[in-house]
């Protein structure tokens, strides 16, 4: 149980006091929206993959206004959504197909909870879902477009789903035998340096042979590096969606604060030591990281085996991927981390020139 005086310092925290009207006003569609371009998955980058484009699909239909706003942030991070909901809707699938009974994926603070919504219209009642998120805007258009009744929204932080109100909400209940699947979108840095804590609050919410996924923003002990890749993210990518005075305004009011909130990947790795025997790095683009963890073997080399090689350019990804972050010598898993073959959609990907 996690120290109420914690609780407390979470609730002061800039997620809810300094960012909240950023993320109203950005959710509501009265701000923060790219005004150049909206973003559209690049199909090219996935190898024309049907899984991923069939999810994509859905996902990009069920947008909200900080979808639009979020996609466009972060280098390629919509390829890496149709890659990670792709893998995520059949891993909880095959959950289904073992038990029986509806698995269950929760997106702990991810905006407007499109992942969620998308992985229940998609599963058609043999997967529930629920997200979270304090921002009332982002309520308003889970609800606009639901997809599924299957897919469940609480209205508020990650930290005041405690088991009291897991039991006491009917919608809820679904979910009081914890998840087969919880996704960390970049909402820990929102919070508190202190990951330990924040793992400790929903790691006994994750079932057993579960996975947690976790995307993050990471502080990087070379501050010269972390900047460059911050250049590259704005002045290559974001362009492309905003305008200058749009990134800067957004580094004035956000960015300089959440800063104090990140950690680098070592405090990560190390605080997800006390609580998984398995993590693997599955995706890198400039500061951001895909982390996923596990205490099954099986779980997670099935998960990291039905994703497709990461959709990114080369000169963004500054990491060796997959590799395994914690391991066991008794039962390694380093060695049999792969991805999946792409099932390329040849009538959409470019025709080959004939051999000679």
């Amino acid at each position: 149980m996690v120290d109420p005086q914690i609780i407390e310092r979470w609730r002061n925290a800039p997620r809810l006091t300094t960012f909240s009207t950023f993320f109203e006003r950005t959710a509501s569609g009265q701000g923060g929206a790219p005004d150049l371009a909206r973003p559209e998955p690049d199909l090219s980058l996935l190898d024309f993959d049907l899984d991923c484009a069939a999810y994509g699909d859905t996902h990009t239909r069920l947008f909200g206004n900080f979808d639009s706003h979020y996609r466009a942030s972060i280098p390629y991070r919509l390829e890496e959504t149709c890659r990670l909901g792709a893998a995520i809707f059949t891993f909880s699938l095959q959950a289904w197909a073992r038990t029986g009974l509806p698995a269950t994926v929760y997106t702990l603070g991810a905006g407007t909870g499109c992942l969620a919504r998308s992985v229940a219209a998609l599963g058609d009642g043999r997967i529930k879902t629920l997200a979270c998120s304090p921002t009332p805007a982002n309520r308003e258009a889970f609800l606009a477009k639901r997809g599924s009744e299957h897919a469940h929204f609480f209205l508020g932080p990650f930290f005041d789903l405690d088991s009291n109100r897991y039991a006491a909400d009917a919608d809820l209940l679904p979910f009081c035998d914890g998840f087969d699947v919880l996704v960390e979108d970049t909402t820990f840095q929102m919070y508190d340096r202190d990951r330990a804590q924040q793992l400790a609050f929903i790691a006994p919410r994750i079932r057993h042979g579960g996975i947690l996924v976790q995307v993050q923003k990471l502080a990087n002990e070379d501050q010269d590096a972390y900047e460059e890749r911050e250049r590259q993210k704005d002045e290559l990518f974001k362009s492309r969606y905003f305008t200058t005075g749009q990134i800067s305004e957004k580094n004035d009011e956000i960015l300089s604060t959440m800063t104090n909130c990140q950690v680098d990947l070592k405090t990560t790795v190390s605080a997800l030591g006390l609580f998984f025997r398995y993590c693997a790095l599955t995706w890198n683009s400039g500061n951001f990281y895909t982390i996923v963890s596990s205490n099954s073997r099986a779980s997670i080399l099935e998960f990291v085996s039905l994703m497709v090689k990461p959709a990114i350019p080369p000169a963004y990804c500054y990491e060796k991927l997959p590799t395994a972050l914690i391991d066991t010598e008794s039962d390694p898993v380093a060695a049999a981390l792969s991805w999946r073959k792409a099932k390329t959609m040849t009538a959409l990907a470019p025709k080959r020139p004939a051999a000679s």
